[in-house]
C-alpha cells in the first residue's frame, strides 16, 4: 500500500512541476497578488478579471523567477476572463486537457503562484456542465482555493491544465472556466478587445407549454416575451408581447439562460430562425440578430 500512495503521490507532484512551468504571478491589485498561466510563447497570458483591479503598471512573476511588464488586451465579465500580453517571449505553453477528457471523480489539483513559488491543492472534479451551443464549458471541484489562487489553473494527474480557477462566479462554489471557453473568449478578445454578444431586444420568463402541445413538439416549456424594445431586432422581426419563443436557430429554448445562449456573438447580423408559440400555434419568424452595446 505505502508503494501505491508514494508512485501516486510523486505521479502528482510531476503534475503540478509540469504545469508550473506555465503559471505565473499576477500582480494587478492593491492586496496580495493573484495567478495566471502562459496561453502563447509570444507573451500572451490569461488570469481572471475580478483579480485586474488596474489597467495600467501589471506587473507579472514569470517562472523562472524574473518579471516582466504586462498590458491589458481585454476582458470578459461574465466568464471572468481576462487576457494579458507581457513584454516576453519563449514562454513555455502548458498541454491543455479537452473537455470530453474530464470526467466527474478525476482528481484535480488548483496551481497557483500568488508567491514566487508554486502552491498546490488536490480535489476532485465534482459536476460539469456546459452551454447548450457548447461554447461555455465549466467544471466544479472541492478544491480548496487558498487566496492569490484565482486566475491559476485546474491541472490534471497527467499534468494538463483543464481551465481557468475562480472564485467570483459562484458564492461559495470553485469552479473552472474549461479550456474550449477559454479558446472562444480569448480569441474574441484578441479580435475584438471584448466579447460580441448577441442581441433580441425583449424581456422574457419562463412559462409552461400547453400539455398537448408540449407532448406534440418534445419540450415542457418556452420563454414567454413580457415586452419588446422599440427599433430592437425583436420588433423589427416581428416578435410581440405575449409571443413565447420555442426555439432561435434550432436551439431550443425553455429558459432565460438558453436563449442568452443562443445569441452568440457568432450570430450578430445573421438572420435566424426564431420558432414561436402565438394564438396556440407554432409559427417561425426571420430575426436578423443585433449586437449589445
Amino acid at each position: 500500500m505505502s508503494d501505491i500512495l508514494q508512485t501516486l503521490s510523486d505521479a502528482l507532484a510531476d503534475a503540478v512541476q509540469q504545469a508550473g512551468r506555465s503559471i505565473v504571478r499576477v500582480e494587478a491589485r492593491r492586496r496580495m497578488p493573484a495567478s495566471g498561466f502562459v496561453w502563447s510563447a509570444d507573451g500572451l497570458m490569461v488570469t481572471a478579471h475580478h483579480v485586474v483591479e488596474h489597467e495600467e503598471n501589471i506587473r507579472i512573476g514569470l517562472p523562472d523567477g524574473s518579471q516582466t511588464k504586462a498590458a491589458l488586451v481585454g476582458r470578459d465579465p461574465n466568464t471572468d476572463l481576462a487576457v494579458l500580453r507581457a513584454e516576453s517571449g519563449g514562454l513555455t505553453v502548458p498541454v491543455w486537457a479537452e473537455a470530453d477528457a474530464v470526467r466527474v471523480g478525476h482528481l484535480a489539483l488548483a496551481v497557483g503562484r500568488p508567491s514566487g513559488q508554486l502552491q498546490a491543492t488536490l480535489g476532485v472534479i465534482s459536476a460539469l456542465s456546459h452551454s447548450p451551443n457548447e461554447t461555455h464549458f465549466f467544471a466544479q471541484t472541492d478544491v480548496v482555493m487558498y487566496p492569490g489562487f484565482s486566475g491559476g489553473a485546474l491541472v490534471s494527474a497527467s499534468g494538463q491544465i483543464i481551465g481557468l480557477n475562480t472564485s467570483a462566479l459562484m458564492r461559495g462554489a470553485s469552479l473552472t472556466v474549461q479550456t474550449p471557453t477559454l479558446r472562444f473568449v480569448v480569441e474574441s478578445l484578441l479580435r475584438h478587445g471584448r466579447m460580441r454578444r448577441g442581441y433580441l431586444g425583449v424581456g422574457v420568463q419562463p412559462a409552461r407549454l400547453p400539455k398537448a402541445l408540449a407532448e406534440q413538439i418534445g419540450q415542457k416549456s418556452g420563454v414567454l416575451v413580457m415586452s419588446v424594445e422599440p427599433e430592437s431586432p425583436a420588433e423589427r422581426g416581428g416578435l410581440f408581447m405575449g409571443d413565447t419563443i420555442l426555439a432561435v436557430d434550432g436551439q431550443t429554448i425553455e429558459n432565460g439562460e438558453d436563449l442568452v445562449s443562443s445569441l452568440g456573438g457568432g450570430r450578430i447580423g445573421q438572420s435566424v430562425a426564431v420558432r414561436i408559440l402565438r394564438g396556440g400555434q407554432v409559427q417561425e419568424l426571420q430575426i436578423t440578430i443585433g449586437e449589445r452595446g
